[in-house]
This record gives structure tokens, sequence and C-alpha cells, in this order.
């Protein structure tokens, strides 16, 4: 029985799985939130303990895996195992050996990958886009990353493609945590609309927002917060989705008219959150943005639910994925 370890790492959680890789089944997982301060060291810490506990539930030692894969944020060389760039990391600053670091802590060979990437191979071969030849993948939650599939094969370009939170939807637009202005994800992200709420509230507009956030005992607005706050028809939390949504359907339009995919997987925390009702919000915000309207994309929300990324991760291991890179 061939066992492996996978690790999608996230802005504001970190969810670890042990995966039979025969039979696809999941024997171990844990979840645990991702540290808001310590920098990289704490970041690692944290994996090796969520790998440990789900490992635990799988009764495997670590160090007995056949590989441990880690879907990162954040510019990824896979075959030194660095990241940098990973912006929605807190105190993540320049380049760091995650791969060296991680296994050292588990006593198991590490590999990393980029999170949307592995997350949209992972639909590729074992979720929504099963039947697809190309597709797009977006995964709208903490920030808004984007997965090529072309033609069968992953596309990276020459490293950063599938950037599409970072397409401009509007120029001299909003500030994007990035730092530059417009970009898809200064209007979508989670953080952005976070602080854009925050903002709204310090300015006197009433939302129920930052109320649910504390009765819920959490520290930043994760997909749940948002969902209650539809619920309750907060006004503030409707308009922020729409403007959301509007960016996402320009933004995502654009790549289609660009490269012209056959699907596009809606994943993500916020949306595997809302699902198909707002799957179709985007579909239809898309609409008014396509140059081909008469054939658009078919649009599929993420069958592989939160662990989309971490059995993603599992598929860096045997090497499914290395010709990515």
């Amino acid at each position: 029985m061939s066992l492996y370890g996978g690790i999608d790492l996230g802005g504001t959680k970190i969810q670890a799985i042990v995966l039979e890789r025969e039979g696809q089944e999941v024997l171990g997982k844990a979840r645990r939130p991702t540290p808001s301060d310590g920098g990289p060291r704490a970041v690692v810490s944290a994996l090796a303990e969520a790998l440990r506990e789900a490992a635990d539930e799988a009764e495997v030692a670590p160090e007995r895996l056949e590989g441990v894969g880690v879907g990162s944020p954040g510019e990824v060389d896979s075959g030194s195992g660095t990241v940098s760039k990973a912006g929605n990391l807190p105190g993540w600053a320049g380049e760091f050996p995650l791969a060296a670091a991680l296994s050292e802590q588990v006593g198991a060979s590490v590999i990393v990958g980029n999170d949307v990437d592995v997350a949209t191979w992972a639909e590729f071969e074992l979720g929504a886009g099963r039947q697809a030849r190309s597709l797009l993948g977006v995964f709208w939650g903490t920030g808004v990353g984007g997965g090529l599939v072309l033609d069968g094969e992953p596309w990276h370009g020459r490293g950063g493609a599938g950037e599409i939170g970072h397409m401009v939807v509007r120029r001299k637009g909003a500030r994007c945590p990035c730092g530059r202005r417009g970009c898809l994800e200064a209007y979508a992200g989670r953080k952005a609309m976070e602080a854009k709420a925050s903002r709204e509230v310090d300015r006197g507009c009433n939302s129920v927002l930052f109320e649910i956030m504390r009765e819920r005992g959490r520290d930043t607005l994760g997909s749940g917060v948002w969902a209650r706050a539809l619920h309750h028809e907060d006004e503030l939390a409707q308009r922020l989705i729409a403007r959301a949504v509007k960016a996402l359907g320009a933004g995502i339009a654009s790549a289609i008219n660009l490269l012209d995919v056959e699907l596009v997987v809606l994943g993500g925390g916020l949306g595997t959150r809302f699902g198909e009702g707002m799957a179709r919000r985007v579909a239809h915000a898309m609409q008014g943005h396509l140059f081909n309207d008469q054939r658009p994309p078919e649009l599929k929300v993420a069958e592989l639910g939160d662990l989309g990324g971490a059995i993603g991760a599992t598929l860096l291991c045997d090497g499914a994925t290395a010709r990515r890179r």
C-alpha cells in the first residue's frame, strides 16, 4: 500500500492529508490555521504538526510515507524546493527553502509546487475536468489564483502563467495586495474584500460581518463569515460580493478571449463555499465580456472541494506533475 502526504498551504489555513494512492482513499486528515506571525519557520512548524496529525489518524509514521507534496502560494522552484513572493503568507520575505526545512522536521522526502497549479491539475485528473482537454482553474479565496491545462498538458509559461488574480480589470483601480492597481484580486480576493469592508465599517456603514467573525471566534472574514452575512442579507456583504463577481466575470472572460479553453473550474474557499449558485452568477457576469459569446465555456465548481489542493500536492510525489516545471 503506497501512502503519500499532501499539504495545501493557504493564507489562512493548512490542510494536510495522508492518501492511499491506488484507491485514492484519504486515510487521515488534519486542518490548522496558518500562523499569523513568525515567518517561514513558524509556517514550517505548523505544516509539520498538521502532517503528523493526519499521519496519526492514518496510523502511519510520517517518515514511512513514500513522499510528501506541498502546494504553496507564491513563486515556487520545484527543483530546489524554494518559495518566494508568497505575499499572502504573513512575514514571508525573500526566498525560503521550504522543502528542505519541512523534510528535516518530518523525516520524509518533500516536493513543493504552486498551490493553484496542483489544485488545477487534481481537478483535471480526478475532478471536474476529467472530460476536458483544456481548462482554466480559478481559485477564489484569500487571493485569486489561476492554473492552466492546455491540450492535456499543464502550462506555466516561463514560470508565472495563470496569475489571473493580477489581470487588470480596471485601469488605475483599487490597490491590490500585490501593490499594483486595478487587479482582479483587488476586488475579489478575500483579503482585499476584508480590508474594504473594514474601511466601510470605519466610515459608519452598518454590517454584521465583523460581529459574525467575533461570534465564530475568528480573526478574519473567512468564507463561512461571508456566507452567513449573505444569509442575513447584510447589505455591505451583498455589495462587496456583487463587486467581486463583476470583477471575476471580466477577468475570466478576458482569459477566455485569449485562450478559448473549453472549461472553467471555480474553486478556492469562497468558490467552493458558495457553490453552483455563485458559479451561475460568475458565468452570467462573464457573458457580456466574451468575444465568442455564442459559445461560452462550461463553468463548473471544483469537485474535490477543500481537499483538492492537498490531493493535488500528493501527485507531485510520483512525477505526475513533474513535467509542468
